[in-house]
């Protein structure tokens, strides 16, 4: 008898601790954000005229979708954008990457609404400093010394973080686009 109220009490802990609230690291608050648009996508990029400045999207719209369409938004439902990372990855035979990028980013995406960035950096310098890019330079001999090709596929993925007035933390799913690299 003592064994199975031991039991029971060890099955009723397992399943409090099942229960745990941990909503906020994937709920979002009932809100989910998206990158519904772009405007003014790069398709090529010459290093040696980017280089030292930065690659920028003419425009890029955030928006909030309520997931229970029942939901009337709330301002606690509103995002506040504190962060966007671009990351890369090659659509040729290269392995090399250019480092990711990071950077703070302000501004609220209402509950239900949009909320656009115009003129979004998704390159700089740093990005230009250090191979595979840099290899384009004219200086460094102008072609992927990779690859030995005179041009890079490049793929672009960005991620925007935010959190809701309440503090649930909301991202995007990565939006993605390629752009062709040369000298």
């Amino acid at each position: 008898m003592k064994a199975i109220r031991l039991i029971a009490i060890g099955l009723l802990a397992v399943s409090f601790a099942a229960c745990e609230s941990r909503t906020d690291r994937t709920d979002g608050g009932g809100i989910l954000l998206s990158v519904s648009d772009f405007d003014g996508l790069p398709i090529g990029i010459s290093v040696n005229a980017s280089a030292g400045g930065f690659v920028q999207i003419g425009e890029i719209q955030i928006q909030s979708v309520i997931k229970n369409p029942d939901i009337v938004g709330t301002q606690i439902m509103n995002v506040e954008i504190e962060s966007y990372e671009v990351s890369f990855s090659r659509g040729d035979s290269g392995t090399k990457l250019p480092p990711i990028y990071v950077r703070g980013l302000f501004g609220v995406v209402p509950a239900g609404g949009t909320y656009t960035v115009e003129n979004l950096d998704v390159m700089g310098p740093e990005q230009f400093a250090v191979p595979p890019l840099s290899d384009f330079l004219f200086q460094n001999g102008g072609f992927d010394k990779e690859t030995s090709d005179n041009k890079m596929i490049l793929n672009i993925h960005m991620r925007f973080f935010g959190r809701t007035l309440s503090g649930d933390a909301v991202q995007t799913a990565p939006a993605s686009f390629t752009v062709t690299v040369t000298p």
